[in-house]
């Protein structure tokens, strides 16, 4: 890797490096590719609070053994207290599992919150396949679009409003788990329905910034100063309360969705 290279920050650069040179290391034969998602590839990497968003793909459903050596390596990254560490999400998947998303049994090393361990790939990876196969950075390997067949709008509008019925809609009914969380994550909420919105209206995934911008102009006052608000809160700008702002825009995006969905938007 060379300076500036595959992002424009150095210590990001620096702990995907260390990275590539242990999985390549680590998995030998078997590595396939390594590939940046989420915020890094979407232009909207905030350095003060995003996650890295990292996949590496292998040439077959890893081995225990293997397995077991990528959970060690992780340990010594968290245990070395390097800054972006902690920072890193990820997963490991075969080159047959990412061709499409198919649901099954089939579980895959994940790293979520500075923990290790194997788990299934939930509806979700229909998105981040889209995210990967449309704008994923290369960190090595060939180019996505040759590992991911394309991902239709009408499959990303279904993923969409899976994740909107299984996570966030329940919210409504017992909204706890979000009022315990502090404003950063009630602006997240609200940028977060901007994206499903979009993603909806058009059957693709656009920036959370892209989606904030879109959503002001489509949905107008009173949306237009909460977004503005909410994405004050995200660069830390902020000091207004947004939960009821951000349940009152679930409740919205509820009702859009399910006439969105009656009519079958294309």
């Amino acid at each position: 890797m060379v300076s500036g290279y595959p992002t424009a920050y150095a210590e990001v650069n620096e702990i995907l490096n260390l990275l590539l040179s242990n999985v390549s290391e680590i998995l030998a034969g078997q590595f396939v590719g390594m590939y940046l998602y989420g915020s890094l590839s979407s232009g909207d990497f905030d350095p003060q609070g995003s996650d890295i968003d990292f996949l590496v793909v292998t040439s077959e459903l890893l081995s225990s053994e293997k397995i077991a050596e990528l959970g060690s390596m992780h340990d010594r990254f968290w245990a070395s207290g390097l800054e972006w560490a902690s920072r890193l999400e990820g997963t490991y998947i075969p080159t047959d599992a990412l061709r499409r998303y198919e649901p099954s049994a089939a579980a895959y090393p994940t790293i979520n919150e500075a923990r290790f361990y194997v788990d299934g790939h939930g509806t979700d990876w229909v998105i981040q396949r889209h995210i990967v196969r449309e704008c994923g950075v290369v960190v090595a390997g060939p180019q996505p679009k040759t590992l991911i067949d394309p991902i239709s709008p009408e499959e990303i509008r279904n993923a969409v409003l899976g994740i909107l019925n299984d996570w966030w809609f329940p919210m409504l009914d017992d909204p706890a788990w979000l009022s315990g969380h502090a404003a950063e994550y009630h602006a997240y909420t609200v940028l977060t329905m901007c994206r499903a919105l979009h993603a909806l209206q058009h059957g693709t995934i656009v920036s959370k910034p892209a989606a904030a911008k879109w959503a002001q102009a489509e949905l107008g006052e009173p949306w237009s100063q909460v977004i503005q608000r909410s994405l004050a809160q995200r660069l830390g700008r902020g000091t207004d309360g947004l939960l009821q702002d951000s349940l009152d825009l679930i409740r919205y995006t509820r009702e859009r969705a399910y006439v969105l969905k009656k009519h079958e938007v294309k």
